[in-house]
């Protein structure tokens, strides 16, 4: 059991990305973290930064959720927060020509992964009666991009959230989720220099005119994983920079600029 101050948050994907960012935020703000994530290397980096704890967690794997969320409440202590950020981003290709292996795989991390992980920490916070989890979505489930898998996950992910939202509120389990727009992630610089993503349009259509730091998403998952949002379930807080009320201006000549 760990001695150290501060509830226990898991962090998924914890390793790099929105989710070493929630790691950094969360454990400044006073919450003892373990960084899981399936590469241990890189979660060990980001956990000696912050004094937290490296634990190595396959999403796509049940055997490896369930030992995991068991074995951490046994060593380190009982886990009061959950951030579900471990996610693969795919290529934006045809239907045809996205093969149904990719679909899976995409399909096993990014919602079932979710999923499942949400089931096994939801058991021992059941018996508690208390506690609250925060999944990454993206405005991906909100729009329509030739992303057909990696999409239809994230807004099944936003749908989950919901539905886990209502059926145990009543145990004092609250599930929300966060949905990033294009944020400046190490796997955004590399499909941006892949070529697979251009962000100019979405910078423009951007009232806010800047990409998504993943420090900001770590503010939003920081929020409502506390109590100040104790009366806050069930809800998809898109942080976007306002793309999602910007893109449609496209018609009308994009967004004003300042006068």
């Amino acid at each position: 059991m760990s001695d150290k101050q501060g509830r226990i948050v898991v962090v998924t994907g914890g390793a790099s990305g929105i989710g070493a960012a929630s790691a950094v935020v969360l454990a400044r703000e006073g919450w003892h973290v373990v960084v899981a994530d399936l590469n241990l290397e890189l979660a060990r980096v980001v956990a000696d930064q912050i004094d937290g704890e490296a634990w190595q967690l396959d999403v796509a794997d049940d055997e490896s959720v369930a030992n995991a969320a068991r074995d951490i409440e046994k060593t380190v202590g009982p886990v009061y927060g959950l951030v579900n950020s471990a996610g693969i981003i795919q290529k934006p290709l045809e239907p045809h020509q996205l093969s149904m292996e990719i679909w899976d795989k995409v399909q096993a991390v990014d919602f079932r992964g979710t999923y499942i992980t949400c089931l096994a920490f939801a058991r021992l916070m059941l018996a508690r009666k208390g506690g609250s989890i925060v999944n990454i979505s993206s405005v991906a489930g909100l729009r329509s991009m030739p992303l057909h898998s990696y999409a239809p996950a994230k807004a099944a992910v936003i749908n989950m959230t919901q539905c886990l939202a209502a059926e145990w509120g009543a145990s004092w389990i609250r599930v929300n989720s966060v949905a990033p727009g294009y944020t400046l992630t190490p796997a955004l610089a590399g499909a941006i220099e892949r070529g697979e993503r251009q962000v100019d349009g979405a910078i423009s259509n951007s009232p806010l005119r800047q990409l998504v730091k993943p420090e900001q998403i770590a503010d939003a998952v920081s929020f409502l994983l506390s109590d100040r949002a104790s009366a806050i379930t069930g809800i998809n807080l898109p942080v976007d920079c306002g793309w999602l009320s910007g893109a449609t201006w496209d018609m009308y000549g994009g967004l004003r600029n300042p006068t």
